[in-house]
């Protein structure tokens, strides 16, 4: 070989090196958007509630139902991107998010909130499966895949924490709404750079895409997690019991068809895989943790510290820098100790950072704050790293949107789990406290929805009555808050032994692919 062609050579070997990486960073900005939409809403909350003034269970719609509906969805999106392209159907669902995001910054009642947020959710959940498809069909060497699904699980549970610090930077100069308009300008990039630098990558003999298994998902999903939230706030009711029986029915008959399909949406033989089914387990679970806490301490920072929303989001930032760290490296110490240690002591980190807030008080100084968030993202970084690398490392590349759609649903399906289960302990616990015998009926009612509800509640008293109330309030909250953090902890160090056992002999890919 002569030198010229050994330059040549040398130099599309490093141009294409060049293009996966810039490739990467469109798809990093689609996961850091879609996780931080997740969250950015938090600290958007006292203001919202003020503005469009909704109940304690329409507060709880707003928060969760975009997760509700991009979990619901995943699994047909991912499927449909294996047919029609991947590429496609993320450009298409960054345009449509650009767009919804309008609809959200200008809703005008809690109704319209929670229909403009279900369907953010729908144009989410065409983003997040394509872009780890694409990872799996850029990169072939396992270890370059694993920096860059490092990079991109960093993205994505970084995501979730900076959510709070750019709420708070626009809410400093601007109202609510603002929350949503920045999407636009990120999604505008993503598609005129996308469309420049992105390969297009399907299953070249995917099936057609089967409707009634989309409808059975998302009716399944979200009527099973609706009932989870309302037997938790209001206890069992028929209405609840019908929509648990629906959504049960629905999933059950999700599965029982996938059996039947000759182009199943999901492949459920992959479950029949003790690592990938505990890395799902795990999956599902960090991000319950993670969304959870984050979304409740930027109330507690706000409404019972006082904190401005720009001062709360930094104050939450611990938890993305530990996140990104340990994203970064995660691959790299799974294959020098293992799978199971990694993924088992990630979940514990998570465990143990909420054990620690059940010590939290009105008056709690931020190192005890700023320790327990540090170590959830430490833990989440670990863990979602290397359970996502699990993933999508056990299909081949053809399956990759749906074995990405697997890893999505759980990561959405924990968030929204995280806000609903967690977020109901919290307000069943506020619900119970006694206010002020002199506070009329209808002020002492709206002060019950939410904490933001009871601070907004106050200003028609007077002084000292709004000071008794409010603290009243608050104290409660608090005494929920550390409820929520006792059970999270509980479940999270059970699935941390869970996954010790269900990952065991678990490895990752050293092999360059062909």
């Amino acid at each position: 070989m002569t030198g010229t062609e050994q330059l040549d050579r040398r130099t599309g070997a490093e141009g294409r090196s060049r293009g996966r990486w810039l490739a990467l960073s469109v798809l990093v900005l689609a996961v850091l958007l879609v996780a931080v939409d997740a969250t950015v809403l938090g600290l958007a909350t006292p203001s919202l509630s003020e503005d469009l003034k909704p109940s304690g269970t329409q507060l709880l719609w707003i928060g969760d139902i975009y997760s509700f509906v991009i979990a619901g969805l995943l699994v047909s999106m991912g499927s449909l991107g294996d047919r029609i392209g991947r590429k496609k159907l993320l450009l298409l669902g960054a345009t449509a998010f650009g767009g919804v995001s309008v609809l959200n910054a200008y809703a005008t009642s809690p109704e319209m909130m929670i229909v403009a947020r279900a369907l953010l959710g729908v144009a989410g959940a065409t983003l997040m499966p394509s872009t780890l498809a694409l990872i799996r069909n850029i990169f072939h060497d396992p270890r370059e895949r694993s920096l860059a699904i490092g990079i991109w699980g960093a993205t994505a549970s970084a995501g979730a924490a900076v959510g709070p610090v750019v709420g708070g930077a626009l809410l400093q100069h601007f109202w609510w709404g603002s929350v949503f308009l920045i999407n636009l300008p990120v999604m505008a990039v993503l598609v005129l750079v996308g469309i420049k630098l992105l390969p297009e990558s399907r299953n070249p003999v995917a099936g057609p895409w089967d409707l009634f298994s989309v409808a059975l998902s998302l009716v399944g999903v979200i009527g099973v997690v609706y009932a989870v939230k309302e037997v938790a706030t209001h206890g069992p009711t028929w209405g609840v019991g019908a929509a648990a029986v629906l959504g049960a029915g629905c999933l059950y008959g999700f599965v029982r068809r996938q059996f039947t399909l000759a182009s199943p949406l999901l492949d459920m033989r992959l479950f029949k895989h003790r690592g990938f089914s505990g890395a799902v387990l795990a999956d599902l679970l960090t991000v319950f943790g993670l969304s959870g806490l984050v979304f409740f301490l930027s109330q507690f920072l706000q409404l019972v510290q006082g904190r401005d929303p720009l001062e709360a989001g930094l104050a939450e930032l611990p938890a993305a820098i530990g996140a990104v760290f340990t994203g970064l490296v995660a691959g790299r110490y799974a294959r020098r100790y293992s799978v199971r240690v990694i993924v088992s002591g990630g979940l514990a980190a998570i465990g143990v950072a909420l054990a620690a807030l059940t010590l939290i008080h009105p008056d709690s100084g931020y190192p005890l704050l700023g320790a327990a968030l540090l170590g959830v993202g430490l833990g989440a970084g670990f863990s979602f790293t290397v359970t996502a690398d699990v993933i999508l490392s056990s299909v081949p590349k053809e399956q990759a949107g749906s074995a990405s759609a697997v890893s999505e649903t759980a990561y959405e399906l924990g968030a929204a789990l995280g806000i609903a289960l967690l977020g109901s302990i919290v307000t069943g616990v506020y619900q119970g406290f006694t206010a002020p015998q002199t506070v009329p009926a209808p002020v002492a009612d709206a002060a019950h929805e939410s904490l933001g509800g009871a601070v907004e509640a106050a200003k028609v008293l007077d002084p000292q009555t709004a000071h008794t109330m409010v603290g009243a309030a608050q104290e409660a909250f608090v005494d929920g808050l550390r409820l929520a953090s006792g059970v999270g902890a509980a479940v999270l160090l059970a699935t941390a032994a869970a996954a010790w056992f269900l990952l065991k002999g678990q490895e990752l890919q050293d092999g360059v692919e062909h």
